[in-house]
Order: structure tokens, then C-alpha cells, then sequence
């Protein structure tokens, strides 16, 4: 068996069994979320962590781990207001490294609270945009249906860009970057997470209106887009292909949700703006 066909059979098989769970969990909210947004932040947290190291920057893993945890968990609950716990972690952080000795104290701190402001406040977006719609047991359940959407979008948004871009690409889009990604792919993409937010609000999306769901399409179709380049931008500068290996075939967890983690804030923004 090849190596290639190997790598394949793995992502299907993962495929096969962890979409299923997403859309389940999505659809149940609630507490199951929390613990799915948990689960993207703190691995995602961990994998930037070990990518900075390869920078000699080091990430306060443990205190940083403790602090996604409270963000993403203040999102759910709001016991303590935002603005008192993004002090409270900059303080936290800059006494703690008075007592580590790891190379450059800027460069500690600085990757550090990249890494919480990115990707702790960006997991709690997701919170936020599944909860947005709590206002009776009726409506809960459409948090849902818009998350699976998003997850649907970016994943047509993906492959279109890649098929089409490898098709027809002959314009670079980011070559520092990413310098298999085109024009070409990328516009590709954009109209297609367009299409789909319009096929999601024929099957799934009645409750949106028509000038909402073709925003919240160009949004995906444009940052989701950005959130795969910064990713790449971080991989490259740490000269890693992956985030890590934990998803066979896949890579990491920030490999597969940073497209999500990039437009979650953006789309509940947009959505707390027009209410």
C-alpha cells in the first residue's frame, strides 16, 4: 500500500466517522459544544505553542492552557466580566515570567498572548455564535443549524479553491505563503461558500433573510480564506507542514478548525451588529 493511498484511506475513514459527531454535537449545543470549542481551543492552543518553540519562543503552556480554559468557559457562563479577565491574564502572565528563565522575556510574552487574544478569544466565538439564538427551545436548535453551515461552506470553500485553483491557477495568491494557492482557487472559493450559505438557507437557513445570509457567505468566503493563510503564514515561519499529527490523515486541530476560528467572531459580530 502507498504511502499516499494510505494517508487517503485515513482521511476518509476520519472523515467518515468524526462529520457525523460534529453535525450531532452542533445540533445538540448546550454543554456538548462547550466541550467541542474546549477541545479546539486547548489543542489548538497546545499545537501553537509547540510551532512557536521551533522560534525559540516559549509559550506558558500550563498557565496559558488555564486561561483559554476561563475564557472559553466565561463565553458559556459570564461569571466575571471580559475586560477584567483579559487584565487579570496580562497581569497573571507578566508575574509569572519574572520567575522563568526561557531566552527572550518579550518574545515569551508576546507569542503567549498571540496565542490566547487568537485563539482562546476566537474558541469562545464559537460559543458565542451557537448560543446567539437561546431565546426558546425553538429557536436554540438554528445556532446549530448556522454552525454546521459555516463548517459545510468552508469545507466546499476549500476544495473548490483546491480543485479549481490546481485546474485552472496561474496566478500566485501568496507565494510566501502559500505558494500552491491561486487567484484563481481562491475566487473560486468565495463563489462557492456563496452558493452554499444560499443552498444552506433553502434546506437549513429559513430564518436568515437573504441580505444576512449572502454576507455571512462573503465572509466565509473571504476570511475563512485568511484564516488558512495566517495558519499557513505561522506553519511556515516554524517551518512545520502540520500543527501536528493527531488527526490521521489530517493533521492537527488547528490544520482543521482555523478557518472557523477566524470567521466565528467576524459572523457573530455582523450578527450582534444587525439584531
Amino acid at each position: 500500500m502507498s504511502k499516499s493511498f494510505s494517508k487517503l484511506s485515513s482521511r476518509v475513514i476520519v472523515a467518515i466517522i468524526g462529520m457525523p459527531l460534529i453535525i450531532i454535537v452542533c445540533l445538540l449545543g448546550k454543554i456538548y459544544f462547550l466541550f467541542f470549542s474546549l477541545g479546539i481551543g486547548i489543542l489548538s492552543f497546545y499545537e501553537f505553542a509547540k510551532m512557536a518553540r521551533n522560534k525559540h519562543s516559549y509559550v506558558n503552556l500550563a498557565l496559558g492552557w488555564l486561561i483559554v480554559f476561563l475564557i472559553i468557559i466565561n463565553e458559556y457562563k459570564q461569571f466575571i466580566p471580559i475586560q477584567s479577565l483579559i487584565l487579570l491574564s496580562i497581569v497573571v502572565l507578566l508575574l509569572f515570567e519574572l520567575f522563568r528563565n526561557k531566552e527572550s522575556a518579550i518574545s515569551n510574552l508576546g507569542t503567549t498572548l498571540l496565542g490566547l487574544f487568537y485563539i482562546g478569544f476566537f474558541s469562545a466565538a464559537l460559543v458565542d455564535l451557537r448560543e446567539f439564538y437561546n431565546d426558546s427551545a425553538f429557536t436554540y436548535i438554528q445556532g446549530g443549524y448556522l454552525i454546521i453551515s459555516i463548517l459545510v461552506s468552508i469545507w466546499v470553500c476549500d476544495s473548490a479553491a483546491y480543485f479549481l485553483g490546481t485546474a485552472l491557477g496561474k496566478h500566485k495568491l501568496m507565494p510566501r505563503i502559500s505558494p500552491n494557492k491561486s487567484w484563481e482557487g481562491a475566487i473560486a472559493g468565495f463563489i462557492f461558500s456563496v452558493i452554499t450559505l444560499i443552498a444552506a438557507k433553502a434546506l437549513l437557513l429559513e430564518f436568515l433573510d437573504w441580505r444576512d445570509t449572502i454576507a455571512i457567505g462573503i465572509i466565509i468566503g473571504i476570511l475563512g480564506q485568511c484564516g488558512d493563510l495566517i495558519e499557513s503564514m505561522i506553519k511556515r515561519d516554524s517551518r512545520v507542514k502540520d500543527s501536528s499529527s493527531i488527526i490521521p490523515g489530517h493533521g492537527g486541530i488547528f490544520d482543521r478548525f482555523d478557518s472557523l476560528l477566524f470567521t466565528a467572531p467576524v459572523v457573530y459580530l455582523y450578527l450582534k451588529l444587525i439584531q
